[in-house]
């Protein structure tokens, strides 16, 4: 897999770049002894190698069946999996599947399904950490609801934890959703969860991990 910066880094990255510049070129020009420009600039640049790994963003391709698959939206350990209502806009019940991810995870949020868009929103919140069960009520968050091809409803939502406090959502009402294509981006920490129709055959456990666009994390169930 290629591996890119993701464009919701670039603006970080150069900001950081330009902190090590400005920070460290007076010391090593002016400080004695070495030791101090030294440790800086190490500290410095283990910084900028974080960020980079938290904003790089790989070319991934599902290579399974992509007929009924729900494939995982984020990197991460699936923390929940269980049946509950869902009261934003499915108001049934449903399977819920939580992917909470880690500062050094991919950050970048796949599509599950494929299918159309036909619900997008979002809602401020509270920053409690994301593993927390109500962080998916009260935490901010995004919603996206995806008709599938088959005609099942799914939905997603994007959750910001306690250090992630920026959620970006690129699926808009209308627009085709695919299982190889970018829902959004969650900077910093955070979680997402997908809710599934009952009946849907899930091929993961709590703990797991899972890899966006490439886990195939469900089937579901055909309508008919």
């Amino acid at each position: 897999m290629r591996v890119k910066i993701h464009h919701e880094g670039t603006n970080i990255l150069l900001v950081i770049a330009a902190i090590i510049i400005v920070v460290n070129v007076p010391l090593w020009l002016w400080v004695r002894p070495i030791g101090w420009p030294i440790t800086s600039t190490v500290a410095w640049g283990v910084v900028f190698l974080l960020a980079m790994n938290f904003f790089r963003s790989p070319r991934r391709h599902f290579e399974g069946d992509p007929k009924n698959a729900v494939v995982a939206s984020a990197d991460g350990t699936v923390v929940a999996l269980e049946e509950v209502y869902e009261p934003e806009y499915l108001k049934t019940r449903c399977i819920q599947l939580s992917v909470f991810m880690s500062i050094f995870n991919v950050h970048a949020n796949w599509f599950p399904v494929d299918g159309e868009v036909i619900y997008a929103t979002h809602h401020p919140g509270r920053f409690m950490a994301a593993y927390l069960p109500k962080s998916s009520t009260e935490n901010e968050r995004s919603t996206v609801v995806i008709r599938t091809t088959g005609g099942q409803l799914v939905l997603v939502r994007q959750i910001a934890g306690a250090v992630a406090r920026r959620i970006v959502t690129y699926a808009e009402k209308g627009t085709d959703a695919n299982i190889a294509d970018h829902m959004g981006f969650i900077k910093f920490g955070s979680r997402v969860d997908i809710y599934l129709p009952l009946g849907t055959e899930t091929f993961v456990n709590i703990g797991d991990t899972t890899t966006g666009g490439i886990t195939l994390v469900g089937r579901l169930k055909p309508q008919t």
